[in-house]
């Protein structure tokens, strides 16, 4: 190699920084409808307000949250060559998302989620079972890219119905060989699952973040306390369970606990993606080094705002409006 080629390999390596995240998991189009009634097959036009497409997906979710808190964060994920992968796509660059791990694959839709929304906030989804969210494999990654980061997020256990204990091992295994920080979420399993079928996988996990009605489900436990000791009995290292209006209950497998309250005052317009929200806010408190009482925090402001707006990713707009709730749930707590 000649001083000037090297010269110039260093100069791009300088040019292009790692990245603080990678998010592993779907990214699909939201059709919201709201609001519906019950009797709307009764109707033979049925109009609304408005009807308009969104990004949906946990990780493209917390994608847009970790990139709108400051982070540098790049999505994992499968898309078709289609209008709606594009326009999934167009929103990544608009966001300073990097998309060098999301494939377009010929062949395959762009999952879109139809949800139909009633005035009381009752929901149905319409989903796609041939869409890309259930098409995605482990085939579709590549693995070389996933080390790139401080931290791994897979967005969610049981969402890619591909992307069994198997995969999430090779996965994983990659990411601790870098060095990095494991983080997991989950969504009730859509094929019976059960946490002894991702047993290998939980036991890679730093940080995982179930809701309460989840994790007691998976667990056959009620009493939150022994939910936690139950899933950490899988290797898992810290478990963050989601209690909704009363914050978030964190305990560590050296059996340190903690429960970390909600912000209070708040009413609930839309509850999509609060999860995911919660999932950045606390991913961002982590980069940051803050202590697990400061990440429960930044996850339960992050979900405050989340919950307050309609639509999964309306709610964070900036670092600055994050901040000034922050501070006012700062305030609740002094």
């Amino acid at each position: 190699m000649t001083a000037s080629s090297h010269q110039a390999q260093m100069t791009m390596q300088i040019v292009a920084p790692p990245l603080d995240v990678v998010c592993i998991g779907a990214a699909i189009v939201d059709v919201p409808l709201r609001p519906v009634s019950k009797d709307i097959f009764d109707h033979e036009s049925y109009p609304l307000d408005r009807i308009g497409m969104t990004i949906g997906g946990d990780a493209i979710n917390e994608s847009t949250i970790i990139s709108r808190l400051g982070h540098r964060v790049g999505l994992m994920s499968m898309v078709g060559q289609d209008i709606m992968g594009n326009f999934i796509l167009d929103h990544c660059r608009r966001e300073g998302i990097d998309t060098a791990g999301v494939r377009q694959r010929a062949g395959v839709d762009t999952s879109i989620n139809i949800g139909l929304v009633t005035a009381d906030g009752e929901r149905t989804f319409v989903t796609n079972r041939n869409g890309s969210l259930w098409k995605m494999s482990i085939d579709d990654m590549d693995l070389s890219l996933v080390g790139r980061a401080r931290v791994l997020s897979l967005a969610s256990f049981f969402n890619n119905p591909r992307l069994d204990n198997a995969a999430l091992v090779k996965i994983f295994q990659v990411a601790r060989a870098a060095g990095m920080t494991i983080v997991a979420d989950m969504i009730k399993p859509r094929l019976g699952e059960t946490f002894d079928d991702i047993a290998e996988a939980l036991s890679y996990v730093d940080y995982f973040f179930p809701n309460c009605d989840e994790a007691r489900l998976m667990t056959g436990e009620e009493d939150i306390e022994r939910v936690a000791d139950r899933i950490l009995a899988y290797g898992v290292r810290h478990v963050v369970i989601k209690i909704g209006k009363s914050g978030v209950f964190i305990k560590a497998h050296r059996g340190t606990a903690m429960t970390v309250p909600a912000m209070k005052g708040i009413t609930a317009l839309d509850t999509i993606g609060a999860g995911d929200n919660f999932a950045s806010g606390f991913i961002a408190g982590l980069l940051e080094g803050k202590p697990l009482t400061a990440c429960g925090a930044y996850g339960n402001v992050a979900a405050s705002l989340a919950i307050t707006s309609i639509g999964a990713t309306t709610g964070v707009k900036s670092r600055e409006s994050f901040e000034r709730q922050l501070e006012a749930y700062r305030r609740q707590q002094a």
